[in-house]
């Protein structure tokens, strides 16, 4: 997927991992683009965080699911950029988004991210995917939860309800 560039300041979440998801929102809360990226390495992903955030363009946040050493990468680059960072674990996000019985389980819960993912991909306007990795589609929901919480959304929309 091409990234798009965004009215505005974007948000940028992203499911950490050496492969990790991106997801690109616009200031109106709508998914521009998404990806999996297998950064393969600490050291490559040290490289290539710069250029992930300078490819998304202006950025407004950067929203962090997990922690550790590849979350302090983001961080830093964050911090050298003077970009807010929302840094948060998957249960905040999934509470808010998921309904308990789809949380009792990791596997039930990327289940529940893939079919609601793929809602707000369709609401967006976003292209389609062809498959849909979980980090992926964790970045996307990852990034609507971000869209709610830094007001950029009232409430989740009610083409993406259940």
């Amino acid at each position: 997927m091409s990234p798009e560039a965004p009215e505005g300041p974007a948000l940028l979440a992203v499911d950490l991992g050496l492969r990790s998801g991106l997801a690109l929102y616009g200031p109106d809360g709508r998914l521009r683009w998404y990806r999996s990226q297998n950064f393969g390495s600490q050291s490559r992903l040290k490289r290539a965080v710069p250029s992930v955030l300078h490819s998304a363009g202006p950025l407004a946040w950067l929203v962090l699911e997990g922690g550790g050493p590849i979350a302090e990468v983001w961080e830093r680059e964050a911090l050298r950029r003077a970009l807010p960072v929302l840094r948060v674990s998957a249960q905040d996000w999934r509470a808010r988004l998921l309904y308990a019985r789809e949380q009792r389980s990791g596997g039930l819960a990327k289940d529940a991210a893939d079919v609601l993912a793929r809602r707000v991909i369709e609401w967006s306007g976003a292209p389609r995917p062809t498959s849909l990795r979980h980090d992926a589609a964790e970045a996307v929901l990852l990034g609507l939860w971000a869209s709610l919480e830094v007001g950029w959304l009232e409430q989740v929309p009610p083409e993406v309800r259940r």
